[in-house]
């Protein structure tokens, strides 16, 4: 079925145009990103059933890999690849809103900058954010990606990254994609170990975060370092 039957105000580049960004529905935005609908289906109707799908929750709909949107009935591997690509895009905008050298005092500060970059990953990653003496970023850095259970950082990799940037102190993090926020024993062991090797340099571990999608465990506050 296609959108130039519908009534102008209920099709959405015309709404756009004539209304504004704001006033679409994210079916209408999803529509306008796929740009057609099918034989059954218009575009916005085919956008409506797909975020229906994921309780409409971008995040989860970000999820999805392109064979995973082709299971649905009217989307192609064009539709699959636009829909990635957006939302690939809104991820990179989210990890670009860190705001000019911010100081981290507590775990949520730290998780605010690492979770654009961790929390709707399929596979674990390892991250480090590097500090000058008053607690302020100086560097942000993607250490390692691993499979689905496991990431391992190169302890060496990491204080030569600290000592390139002249950094007196890092928090860590990685992510659980299974959403489990419980630390590993695994996860304990590199983080002593990495808090030990810190001592040697006068670089000063200060957190350990595990992020999942809608949250994160920080070691500090739990008493672990």
């Amino acid at each position: 079925m296609s959108i130039k039957f519908l009534a102008e105000d209920d099709r959405p580049r015309e709404k756009f145009l004539l209304k504004g960004k704001n006033s679409l529905s994210d079916s209408e935005l999803l529509a306008i990103i796929m740009g057609s609908g099918s034989r059954d289906e218009t575009a916005v109707e085919l956008a409506r059933r797909i975020l229906t799908s994921v309780n409409n929750n971008w995040h989860q709909l970000s999820l999805l890999s392109i064979k995973d949107l082709m299971k649905f009935k009217g989307v192609g591997e064009v539709k699959a690849i636009s829909i990635t690509t957006a939302l690939e895009i809104g991820r990179r905008r989210a990890s670009q809103e860190i705001p000019e050298k911010p100081v981290i005092s507590n775990s949520h500060n730290a998780y605010q900058i690492f979770r654009n970059h961790l929390s709707d990953l399929r596979t674990e990653e390892f991250w480090a954010v590097f500090l000058n003496q008053s607690n302020r970023v100086i560097h942000l850095a993607q250490l390692t990606q691993g499979g689905i259970n496991q990431s391992i950082v190169d302890i060496r990799v990491l204080f030569k990254t600290a000592l390139d940037h002249y950094s007196t102190g890092i928090v860590i993090a990685h992510n659980h994609p299974s959403g489990n926020l419980k630390a590993s024993r695994e996860d304990i062991e590199i983080t002593q170990k990495i808090k030990e090797a810190g001592k040697l340099l006068n670089i000063q571990l200060l957190d350990h975060l595990i992020i999942t999608q809608n949250s994160y465990f920080s070691f500090s506050d739990d008493g672990l370092l």
